[in-house]
């Protein structure tokens, strides 16, 4: 089936990823048993304190250090990993960037893995987390208007189930999202979808199949595990997605967007020319990737630091 190039660059980065088509219970069990990075490497020469907190989920929190005690914006991350995989730490560089550049707090959230849990759970333990985050602002420092939620690929998909909950259940307040080439659709049946299977990738429609089954289970599909099938996208706060246009999610997460523009909403969506999945997560030194991030921050200035009378 015919589809978009990569990037030449990151062809040429590619090669030396070892790639697999699918994805099974042995070959996660040996992505899991995988290190992840050491938190002293990624904060080696950062400004910035760490602590780890156990609420109703365990929460990895890194704050500025400063001197002045004005409340911060915070950043509620969530991790990717096809809803099977990954920790607190995994890509964790992407909102570590916007704490170096904004004064922004992250918090991180470990949420539980499919196919141990299945159906809400991974996105109840985000909402949980999320909760006490607002609920403890004033302790942490952070400005409780100005929490913003984020997350790549399935933290993608995680973080925009966690939006549409906290609006139906009236809190906590969320400013705005963040999509980076959200896991969004349950059914895998777009056009990209079908363009990114039948050999190896970054992330493949048939690996994409099993992350879905693990966290489906037996149980119902709601439209906090799978938004793309939510009923009603209104009422959203500011969105921020993209993707890449040689990957599964590309024709999802358009749609996306322009089912929130449908609802009234706001939404800047991009998809990179040449883009795969998770290619500034991967490779953040490419062209591609430089021109990603610093699209994603220009908005983020934008929506933290807001000039007076600006229109959100």
């Amino acid at each position: 089936m015919a589809r978009p190039d990569l990037d030449p660059e990151l062809r040429e980065l590619l090669a030396d990823l070892p790639l697999m088509s699918g994805l099974d219970t042995e070959v996660l069990a040996q992505l899991r048993r995988l290190p992840s990075t050491p938190v002293d490497a990624i904060l080696h020469g950062r400004a910035a304190d760490h602590r780890e907190i156990t609420t109703p989920v365990p929460l990895s929190i890194f704050t500025p250090t400063r001197t002045d005690h004005a409340p911060t914006p915070c950043v509620y991350w969530v991790h990717g990993g096809g809803m099977v995989m990954g920790d607190r730490f995994s890509q964790i560089d992407i909102p570590l960037g916007w704490l170096d550049l904004f004064g922004a707090a992250v918090v991180s959230v470990e949420y539980r893995l499919a196919p141990e849990a299945t159906g809400t759970t991974p996105v109840e333990d985000c909402y949980q987390g999320l909760l006490w985050v607002a609920e403890h602002a004033s302790e942490l420092g952070i400005d409780p208007s100005r929490i913003i939620v984020a997350g790549a690929s399935a933290g993608g998909g995680l973080a925009a189930g966690l939006t549409l909950m906290a609006r139906d259940r009236g809190a906590p307040s969320i400013a705005a999202q963040v999509l980076i080439c959200p896991m969004l659709d349950h059914r895998n049946i777009t056009t990209s979808s079908r363009q990114y299977s039948g050999e190896p990738g970054v992330w493949t429609r048939e690996m994409n199949e099993f992350g879905w089954r693990s966290v489906i289970g037996r149980g119902e599909v709601s439209g906090y595990m799978s938004p793309a099938i939510a009923d009603d996208l209104s009422g959203l706060p500011t969105t921020y997605i993209d993707a890449g246009t040689a990957e599964v999610f590309r024709d999802e997460d358009v749609a996306f967007a322009t089912r929130i523009w449908a609802a009234g909403g706001q939404a800047d969506l991009h998809i990179w020319a040449g883009g795969c999945h998770g290619f500034d997560a991967l490779y953040p030194g490419a062209r591609i990737s430089v021109a990603a991030r610093r699209t994603r921050n220009d908005w983020l200035a934008r929506v933290l630091r807001p000039s007076p009378g600006a229109v959100q």
